[in-house]
């Protein structure tokens, strides 16, 4: 389990990874060096994922976000089609869901046609690939990854 120190740096590091250890622990109330062996654990221990830039989307040419779902003829229990979805590079996030479809994937494109290219061309080229239903996004007003860590977790640190 994580204790509240944990949860503390957590949100900091949700907030801005580039804050120095020396930054984090003058916030939690300790040294730089506890700091690092903290987060290192947490790493180890696969509560700390990844360390990444967030880009905007639309500043680098891909401007259109969309949400497809995906139905697909796999037996129960086989996700080799999710494993080929995650491994489009516009394909942001898959999710294996309930309901009628299999799989929910977050795409980024250039534009409708690129979208359209995309499911064709590579989408639809995967064999166990049955269905999609595609919604777009018009505008997000909200999108974060950032996990709610509870009151131990919250920004009264700052």
């Amino acid at each position: 389990m994580i204790d509240g120190t944990d949860r503390q740096i957590l949100s900091i590091l949700q907030k801005d990874a580039r804050t120095s250890n020396a930054e984090i622990g003058r916030r939690v109330g300790m040294t730089p060096s506890a700091i690092l062996e903290r987060i290192r654990k947490l790493e180890s221990r696969g509560v700390v994922t990844a360390f990444e830039a967030r880009v905007a989307p639309r500043q680098v040419g891909l401007g259109l976000t969309a949400f497809v779902f995906v139905r697909t003829d796999e037996s129960p229990g086989r996700h080799d089609s999710a494993r080929e979805l995650a491994e489009l590079d516009e394909v942001l996030e898959v999710h294996h869901i309930a309901g009628e479809d299999c799989y929910l994937a977050k795409v980024v494109a250039r534009d409708a046609g690129d979208l359209g290219r995309f499911l064709r061309e590579r989408v639809g080229s995967i064999p166990a690939v049955t269905s999609t239903r595609t919604t777009v996004v018009l505008e997000t007003i909200r999108e974060s990854s950032r996990l709610p860590l509870g009151e131990e977790g919250s920004d009264d640190a700052e």
